[in-house]
């Protein structure tokens, strides 16, 4: 456990069984002002979070014996915070397991104590502006329901991006989106007829430079897989190899 134990709030829980990188991540992290605690099993992290209140979680995949995707699953059912998982491994298999199972992004290792943290500023200021924006949804529902056809946006015949309540509509059926999902079809719709670079992307919809790669690709994969007829022959939102995504103008 951690040797900070306080019911104080606490802006970041570092979750990580190797001891010496937890302990030294969350001394850098409390030197320059952001209050952090650490521990380093399973068990542990639930106690923990039984006690406090938390702004964000470091979640390492591999908890000894233990698994960090299990932890993340059962904390989903509980808490709602941002949770940044912090792995060596990189396929993207791992990291789609990851986001789908309620991970907000994927950090690999090595990492340099100095990065992580720009990465998980970052990450707060934009979760604190979605519960603004969510709050604001919230509020002007009614209002965004009477405007609801003059905010949807035609991506294909019989699918809509609904502006106003940041869902996909394909052939009369609602389809979730996740944040970042919602942020990425949109910002790529805007610039219709165009390539958008994967540099792009990390600047204006991720606004954070530090994302790994492969979330756009998993991310793209996810959309796909919604609003594609075949997402393996992608029609809508194509690659252009070695630059980025591109989705055609219509009519």
């Amino acid at each position: 456990m951690s040797e900070m134990d306080t019911t104080d709030q606490i802006k970041v829980l570092m979750i990580d069984d190797d001891e010496l990188i937890a302990r030294s991540t969350a001394k850098y992290f409390n030197f320059v002002g952001v209050k952090t605690a650490y521990v380093t099993t399973y068990e542990d992290a639930v106690e923990f979070l039984e006690h406090h209140t938390v702004s964000l979680l470091l979640l390492d995949i591999n908890l000894g014996e233990r698994s960090g995707f299990d932890l993340c699953t059962e904390i989903r059912e509980k808490y709602d915070m941002p949770i940044l998982f912090i792995s060596a491994r990189t396929s993207d298999d791992d990291v789609l397991i990851a986001l789908n199972i309620g991970g907000d992004d994927y950090i690999t290792k090595p990492f340099t104590t100095n990065i992580l943290l720009a990465k998980v500023k970052a990450v707060l200021a934009r979760y604190e502006k979605a519960k603004e924006d969510a709050m604001f949804v919230a509020a002007s529902y009614q209002a965004a329901d009477r405007k609801n056809n003059e905010e949807k946006i035609l991506i294909r015949d019989g699918v809509y991006l609904d502006t106003s309540l940041h869902k996909l509509e394909v052939k009369g059926h609602i389809e979730e989106l996740r944040d970042m999902e919602y942020k990425l079809l949109l910002y790529l719709l805007e610039n219709a007829g165009r390539v958008v670079t994967r540099d792009e992307l990390l600047q204006k919809v991720w606004e954070d430079e530090y994302t790994c790669d492969a979330t756009i690709t998993v991310h793209i994969r996810e959309l796909r897989g919604k609003l594609e007829p075949d997402p393996k022959k992608p029609t809508v939102i194509k690659t252009v190899w070695g630059v980025g995504y591109v989705i055609e103008k219509g009519d």
